[in-house]
């Protein structure tokens, strides 16, 4: 999004500012062990924070928020037990599930997100499409900047786990994946250079057919 000032690299950035960032991204990346929510829903639990709060937290501070929100709704945890930082009543599924100092790469390693469909591909390599202008309520990986905009169609990818249906309903849904090149032009007006391009990979929900727009 733009006019929230410039973006200013830290020299020499170290990994974590403090040790409880550390902590919170084993904590992250414990609980996708379990298998209980996967990355679409914890960005979607991001994308949920209120603007301000969101700008004003750092990066560790809005995931330790969403981590700990997703984990009262999904029952992992319980208010009270946050207040008294004490654990009470243990779903025996999860602590089966319990990830082990052998087992710590995994955490590390995204699943696999293509999935087998027998739905054709609507469009193929060099056709014209346009994104459509998605406001939606839950979650979306088009981004805003390329919605409503006119590419061309440079790579299919497969069909692949919808995120937008995982985080409404819980289902894959798999759709079909496109990567989807754009001008600069396109994408930000006639002052942009006009040698820049940018590739998206865009689900096919996300694409119309400009003619049929």
């Amino acid at each position: 999004m733009q006019c929230f000032g410039d973006v200013s690299p830290e020299a020499d950035e170290p990994v974590f500012h403090h040790p409880w960032e550390a902590r919170v991204l084993g904590l992250q990346r414990s609980i996708l062990a379990l298998g209980i929510w996967n990355i679409d829903v914890f960005r979607y639990a991001q994308e949920s924070i209120k603007p301000a709060e969101y700008l004003r937290w750092s990066y560790y501070e809005r995931w330790i928020t969403t981590l700990t929100q997703t984990s009262i709704e999904k029952s992992l945890v319980s208010e009270e037990e946050l207040i008294a930082e004490k654990g009470v009543s243990i779903d025996p599924s999860v602590v089966q599930k319990r990830l082990s100092r052998r087992d710590i790469h995994k955490a590390f390693v995204r699943g696999n997100f293509e999935r087998v469909s027998n739905a054709k591909p609507r469009f193929n390599i060099g056709d014209r499409v346009k994104t459509k202008q998605l406001n939606p309520l839950g979650h979306t990986r088009l981004p805003r900047y390329a919605r409503g905009k006119l590419g061309t169609v440079i790579a299919l990818r497969g069909t692949h786990v919808f995120p937008d249906s995982v985080v409404d309903c819980g289902a894959e849904d798999p759709q079909w994946l496109y990567t989807v090149d754009f001008s600069g032009r396109e994408l930000w007006g006639e002052q942009c250079d006009e040698k820049l391009t940018v590739s998206i990979d865009a689900f096919e929900p996300y694409l119309l057919n400009p003619e049929d727009d």
